[in-house]
């Protein structure tokens, strides 16, 4: 029990980093572009970069890696991690920070897929959910914490400081993860399996519910700071505090979502599609009084994390003993959606409409309900374990 609970702490902790540093330019993006004199909506595209590299590198690495032993793997992700934040931190034009971004990114998606995987080896068949909402957690705390203060940091020591603080905790990270992280053998999969399994119907159906259905969270999420100081009227340092509020929502959606799908993984998913349309269209019209702006940043931090645990959690079940390149394709679809949306989010704000980007994102929300009825059963009991509805797949 000490070993798993040091193995689990130990995962979540480095995703933590890699989580901060996902959405930590969000917080910055005025700083970034007054400082390399470029737009808002160019500032916004350093998430697009990391987005794609996830997309495009999270596979990759993990296809090219699929037979080394696990633990050396996860230590050489964390390294590469740290040299990208350090480019980031001495960067000084917008094309070297975005070619520090594509490094950080090739990390994330594999690394998260290893973790996950890991994870999940060591706690019984019936709490795989919660294994991954517990190391998923590390993610959500970095939008609790790291994200907020992260940008409250920026504001007052420079863009450039977060990211030399992300290399050295990327760094305490190898060493954390060096001393407690169990000798595993390299993976009897071969690439050909986990191929075969990421090419499935239900596997290829989930991934495509990941990315539109998060993608209409980043349309907003993105360009959060802007929407809050211009259209609500806070302060810089009051949107830290909301994003601070955006984060307590999404730690305890992502644990509450973990427990939730081990009961039922179709009924958890589809409510959380569900509440994230209606939120994602009311937020233009919560924008423009403070009050319910806030009770919208914390209703959409409660659900735009909880899709986490129902979706890894049907991709691992149904990968059986092929599992890292399926869940980092998954990884990489949260970071394709994200890029999807900050693009979409990006369109609208180059428009002069910063204020509506909601709508476009809520229906993209909408559409992915409507995928899960395609990778889900259609008749999902609440009280049925979670593997039933994955069985059902098969």
């Amino acid at each position: 029990m000490r070993r798993t609970f040091a193995t689990l702490a130990a995962l979540s902790v480095s995703v933590f980093v890699l989580g901060t540093s996902e959405y930590l330019i969000s917080g910055l993006l005025p700083q970034v572009g007054a400082d390399l004199k470029v737009s808002v909506g160019a500032a916004g595209q350093a998430v697009t970069v990391y987005a794609l590299g996830v997309v495009v590198g999270g596979p990759v690495v993990a296809m090219l890696n699929a037979r080394m032993p696990r633990k050396g793997l996860a230590l050489g992700l964390m390294l590469l991690f740290a040299a990208g934040s350090a480019i980031c931190a001495l960067a000084s034009s917008y094309e070297l920070l975005l070619a520090g971004r594509l490094v950080s990114s090739f990390s994330h998606a594999a690394f998260l897929a290893l973790a996950l995987v890991m994870a999940t080896s060591v706690v019984p068949p019936d709490k795989t959910a919660t294994a991954i909402s517990t190391v998923a957690s590390g993610f959500t705390v970095a939008t609790l914490l790291g994200v907020p203060l992260g940008a409250l940091l920026g504001e007052s020591a420079g863009w450039r400081a977060p990211f030399a603080v992300l290399t050295a905790l990327a760094l305490a990270g190898v060493a954390l993860l060096a001393a407690v992280l169990p000798k595993q053998p390299a993976p009897a999969a071969r690439l050909r399996d986990e191929v075969r399994v990421v090419t499935r119907r239900p596997v290829l159906l989930a991934i495509a519910t990941t990315v539109v259905g998060f993608s209409g969270v980043a349309a907003v999420f993105t360009y959060i700071a802007p929407l809050l100081t211009r259209v609500s009227g806070f302060s810089p340092t009051a949107v830290s505090g909301l994003l601070l509020a955006y984060g307590a929502g999404s730690f305890l959606g992502n644990l509450i979502a973990g427990r939730l799908t081990d009961r039922s993984l179709s009924a958890t998913v589809r409510g959380v599609f569900g509440g994230l349309t209606g939120v994602l269209f009311l937020f233009p019209f919560a924008a423009a009084w403070r009050p319910s702006a806030v009770a919208a940043v914390l209703v959409l931090g409660l659900l735009a994390t909880a899709t986490i645990a129902p979706l890894q959690g049907l991709i691992l079940r149904h990968a059986g003993d092929a599992p890292t390149l399926a869940v980092s394709a998954n990884v990489g679809a949260f970071n394709l959606g994200a890029a999807a949306g900050s693009v979409i989010g990006g369109v609208i704000v180059s428009a002069g409409a910063l204020r509506w980007t909601g709508l476009a994102g809520a229906v993209l929300s909408l559409a992915g309900l409507a995928l899960t009825y395609l990778v889900l059963p259609r008749t999902p009991s609440v009280a049925r374990p979670a593997g039933d509805d994955v069985r059902a797949l098969t």
